[in-house]
C-alpha cells in the first residue's frame, strides 16, 4: 500500500507541474531525468480527539531584533492569540494577531492561517508558548543572541522526501540559532495539500528556532486562466518581516541579527535597475552600518555562479547577476547563498567572473532533499573560481564567531550519516583594509 500511495502522491504533484511546463519553459528549463523518489506525506496528528481548533504547522520568524512572529494553521475559526513566558506552563504575557486564508483555483481552500507577533523578547532566552485559546499543545523557542557568536543553519531546495527527513535530523543536532533557506520549500507544485504536509514535517524544528526564507521557482505556482496570481500559498503561509526593512513585497527584505545584516532577494520578481526590488536593494545597502553589522549575507534562489550542467543560461541567474552584482560588490557583501541547483558548490571570492579578494564567496546549497534528485554533472575541466563541488544531499552551518571571522562547514548526509565534507574560515570584508571603499560606514 505504501508504494501505491507514493506513486499517487508523485502523480498528483507531477501532473500539474507538467501542465504548467507548457507555459513556463524558462522556469523549469532543466530537463532532469524522471526518477521516482520516496515522498513523505505527513498527516495531521490530532491525538485522542479530533479537535479542528488544534494548532498545526507551527513556525516562527524574526520580526525586528526583539520580536517573533508565531504562525500556525487550524481547521476551524479560532482567535489568533499566543500566550508566552519564560517558565513552563506559566504564561505571563499574551498577544493577539490576524487570521487569513486563501483559495487556490476552485479546488482548494486553506485552513485558517494565524499570525501573531510577540515581544519585546530577551535575546538568547528560552520561551514557552501556546497557540490559540483552546490549545492543549505547548511549544518552546529560543531567541537568537544579540551579539556574536551566532550560528546559522543553511539549507536550500528542501522538499519533503526521505532525504529531507535525514537533513532535518542532522540540522536538529547542530544547536543552531536561526535557519536560512534560499527558496524551494515544499515542492507543492500546485498541489496545495503538499504545503500542509510540509508545514507538519518541519514544525518540530521551525517551531523552536526562527526560519527565515525566500522563495524559489517552485513557489511561483502560477497557471494562466486557472490561477493567475503567483506566490499565493507562499505569501499566505510564510510571511516574512518585509515591512520593517522598507520593502513593498514579502518576496524580498532584510534584517539584522547579532551583528549580521541579511538580505533576501527574489529571483522571480523584476530585478532590472528600474524595478522596485533593485531600488529597494540600493537603498537598503546604502543604510548599512558596518560598525553595527560587520557582516553582510545575501540569499537568492537562482545562482549567479554555477559550474553544474543543470540550470545553465537562465535569465533568473544571468540577467539578475548582470543587473545586481555591482551593488553587492560595492557594498562588500561577504557571502551569497543560493539554491536551485541540486548539489553543493563553493566558489572563491569572485566578481565579474573572476577571482577578486573583495568580492563575495558564492555558495550553492540546493541539496536539502528535493524529490527530483541530485544534479550530478559538472563542467570539465573545473573553472579556477570553483573551489569545491559535490552532488550530495546535505546542509551548511555558518558560524559567525566575531566581527572578523566566521566558520563555514558543509555537512554531507545522503549516506545516512552527517559528514563534514567542506569547511573554510572566512574573514569579513569590513575588517580587510584592502577592501575599504569610499562611503563605507
Amino acid at each position: 500500500m505504501g508504494h501505491v500511495r507514493d506513486l499517487r502522491l508523485f502523480l498528483l504533484s507531477a501532473l500539474p507541474l507538467a501542465f504548467a511546463g507548457l507555459f513556463f519553459g524558462g522556469v523549469y528549463s532543466y530537463n532532469r531525468p524522471p526518477v521516482l523518489r520516496k515522498i513523505l506525506s505527513v498527516p495531521h496528528s490530532y491525538g485522542d480527539d479530533h479537535n479542528p481548533a488544534s494548532p498545526q504547522q507551527v513556525h516562527i520568524s524574526l520580526v525586528g531584533e526583539d520580536k517573533m512572529r508565531i504562525s500556525w494553521i487550524t481547521e476551524s475559526s479560532t482567535p489568533a492569540t499566543v500566550e508566552y513566558g519564560t517558565s513552563p506552563t506559566k504564561y505571563e504575557s499574551s498577544a493577539n494577531g490576524t487570521t487569513s486564508s486563501y483559495r487556490y483555483s476552485i479546488v482548494y481552500k486553506s485552513g485558517e492561517i494565524h499570525d501573531v507577533v510577540i515581544g519585546p523578547l530577551k535575546p538568547n532566552t528560552l520561551y514557552y508558548y501556546r497557540c490559540g485559546p483552546a490549545s492543549g499543545r505547548d511549544f518552546t523557542f529560543k531567541t537568537p543572541p544579540a551579539q556574536f557568536p551566532i550560528k546559522f543553519a543553511v539549507v536550500g531546495d528542501l522538499g519533503q522526501t526521505e532525504w529531507t527527513d535525514s537533513t532535518l535530523q542532522h540540522i536538529a543536532k547542530s544547536n543552531y540559532d536561526m535557519l536560512l533557506l534560499p527558496g524551494d520549500l515544499a515542492y507543492a507544485d500546485f498541489y496545495q495539500p503538499f504545503w500542509d504536509s510540509f508545514g507538519r514535517l518541519v514544525e518540530p524544528l521551525a517551531s523552536q528556532r526562527p526560519w527565515m526564507v525566500t522563495q524559489g521557482n517552485h513557489e511561483v505556482e502560477k497557471i494562466p486562466v486557472i490561477h493567475s496570481k503567483p506566490f499565493t500559498a507562499y505569501n499566505a503561509r510564510w510571511r516574512m518581516p518585509f515591512e520593517q526593512s522598507g520593502s513593498d513585497s514579502n518576496l524580498y527584505y532584510s534584517f539584522n541579527v547579532a551583528g549580521v545584516h541579511i538580505i533576501m532577494l527574489s529571483s522571480y520578481t523584476d530585478f532590472d535597475p528600474s524595478s522596485q526590488q533593485y531600488k529597494w536593494l540600493e537603498a537598503d545597502m546604502g543604510q548599512i552600518d558596518r560598525k553595527i553589522t560587520p557582516w553582510i549575507v545575501v540569499l537568492v534562489h537562482a545562482p549567479w555562479y554555477n559550474t553544474n550542467t543543470a540550470h545553465q543560461g537562465e535569465k533568473e541567474s544571468d540577467e539578475m547577476k548582470a543587473s545586481m552584482e555591482g551593488l553587492l560588490y560595492q557594498a562588500r557583501v561577504d557571502v551569497v547563498f543560493t539554491g536551485h541547483v541540486h548539489a553543493y558548490e563553493r566558489f572563491t571570492r569572485v566578481y565579474n567572473g573572476k577571482a577578486d579578494n573583495c568580492g563575495p564567496v558564492h555558495i550553492t546549497i540546493g541539496d536539502g532533499g528535493n524529490r527530483e534528485g541530485l544534479a550530478s554533472k559538472y563542467e570539465d575541466p573545473t573553472p579556477d573560481i570553483s573551489i569545491f563541488r559535490e552532488a550530495s544531499f546535505g546542509h551548511g552551518q555558518f558560524e559567525v564567531v566575531n566581527a572578523t571571522h566566521a566558520l563555514w562547514t558543509w555537512h554531507r548526509n545522503d549516506d545516512s550519516s552527517a559528514f563534514v565534507s567542506d569547511s573554510i574560515w572566512l574573514r569579513s570584508l569590513s575588517s580587510d583594509p584592502a577592501c575599504q571603499y569610499r562611503g563605507q560606514r
